[in-house]
């Protein structure tokens, strides 16, 4: 019998990273990424992507496997993902999903079948200001703006994939999914604090050189610290303004992450971030893994 998959689960920058190469070392595990925006190459410091330095030895895969002009899909992660559980458990270790990106984690677990591609509707039978309307209906906070067709068809596009991922809920395998969690406050002055290091660690050079090659993929448009710099660069904000967005959007993909696992992942257990001493929360998951 395979071993059991442990996820590790949560919002942005509550301490899942660390928690993994712990956990890791002690079970004898490898460690799979489960962050959307941590496939891309060279998308480092906006990611908050692992340093070599921090993995301790321990196997780290799909980190750095796209380029960001490519487009990397649920599709392609539910392929990669399961074929990595396979290969990890061939060695006898134990697999550990790693990230806060909810739908790529369901798509890989559960019985969710995919064909080819995910789906692309064109929706050219809808005017844009039908397509604002289908938009609000699943959002009521969609700004999209109403000419901007092509980010309203992908707002759709995106809605009916994650639909499907959502919806189907027969897992594959056997798995103990774990959240770390804090309190609202603590966790927003963690996000308004991280964005500040990522600042001074370098972020608006690392967006700057995709800037000043014209580059302007899907990555990028959507990936937070990234877009909200390119508006910079385009003179459509301020510096003060780009770096208050990223600090925003921060906050509520965290709760977004927190709706999304406790609706679609009845099983999570939640433990409170010790970060006055972190061991003692590794000690906790630990145990609780252990049964």
């Amino acid at each position: 019998m395979s071993k059991n998959i442990i996820v590790i689960a949560g919002p942005t920058g509550v301490g899942k990273t660390k928690l993994s190469v712990e956990l890791a070392k002690r079970l004898d595990g490898e460690i799979i990424n489960a962050d959307s925006m941590q496939f891309y190459k060279d998308l480092n410091i906006g990611t908050a992507k692992i340093k070599e330095e921090e993995k301790e030895g321990v196997p780290h895969h799909l980190f750095d496997i796209v380029d960001v002009l490519k487009m990397y899909t649920i599709y392609d992660y539910q392929k990669d993902c399961r074929a990595k559980i396979k290969e990890i458990e061939d060695k006898n270790k134990v697999p550990i999903l790693v990230g806060g990106s909810g739908l790529y984690i369901r798509a890989a677990l559960y019985d969710y079948k995919l064909e080819s591609e995910e789906i692309k509707l064109d929706y050219d039978d809808l005017t844009n200001e039908e397509l604002l309307k289908k938009c609000k209906s699943i959002d009521p906070s969609c700004d999209i703006h109403l000419n901007n067709r092509k980010r309203l068809v992908r707002f759709l596009n995106k809605y009916e994939n994650n639909s499907q991922v959502e919806n189907n809920s027969k897992p594959l395998y056997n798995f103990t999914i774990i959240g770390l969690t804090t309190n609202r406050e603590n966790l927003y002055d963690i996000i308004n604090k991280r964005v500040d290091k990522m600042i001074d660690d370098g972020l608006i050079d690392e967006v700057k050189a995709f800037y000043d090659k014209n580059i302007r993929s899907k990555a990028i448009e959507t990936g937070i610290g990234y877009k909200e710099l390119y508006d910079y660069f385009d003179n459509k904000i301020t510096l003060e303004e780009a770096i208050s967005l990223i600090k925003q959007n921060s906050r509520h993909l965290a709760k977004r992450q927190y709706t999304f696992f406790k609706h679609q992942f009845p099983t999570i257990k939640w433990f409170e971030t010790n970060y006055q001493d972190f061991n003692k929360t590794i000690d906790e998951v630990e145990k609780y893994i252990r049964g």
